[in-house]
């Protein structure tokens, strides 16, 4: 159990964030080959399958395996993937912020998302993602999701 609400949280963040923080974005990129065009669909992956182009909501529903480190809650509950898109090559590009940007733990949610969306059966749901870390807007508790305040309710956390 913790005594830190999540405002007490969002505090810390804001008061970690640096002036510059707020206004240039970190993309992390992983070191996969290029990728060929086909429209609609992804090349094949090592098992040869030719995978479609992930959706939306399959992205945010595999998003859900990716915890913070910190809180123990996934990311999409949290409120910390505030976009995504996916490219014609099967390549999707997450717009994400953390609960503070001075997190040391980026390569953690950076090492589970490529789990989440990179592997699997047929070379998993997309291609490559790219992580564009954003500090505007800040994150906040208002961003949490209705599951997301249970969880943290479970954990100890009064929200």
């Amino acid at each position: 159990m913790t005594d830190k609400t999540v405002e007490e949280i969002a505090s810390d963040a804001a008061d970690t964030a640096g002036p510059d923080d707020a206004t240039a974005p970190v993309v992390a990129e992983t070191d996969a080959a290029p990728v060929s065009a086909d429209a609609g669909t992804a090349p094949a992956g090592e098992s040869g399958v030719v995978v479609s182009k992930a959706t939306i909501d399959e992205v945010e529903e595999a998003m859900k395996d990716v915890v913070d480190p910190e809180l123990g809650i996934n990311v999409v509950d949290l409120g910390l993937v505030y976009g995504a898109h996916v490219d014609d090559d099967n390549v999707v590009t997450l717009d994400m912020t953390l609960t503070s940007a001075a997190c040391p733990l980026t390569d953690v949610i950076e090492d589970q998302t490529r789990q989440a969306l990179t592997t699997g059966p047929g070379g998993g749901l997309v291609k490559d993602f790219r992580i564009n870390w954003v500090w505007l807007p800040p994150w906040g508790p208002d961003k949490i999701t209705d599951d997301g305040r249970d969880q943290l309710r479970s954990l100890g956390f009064n929200v």
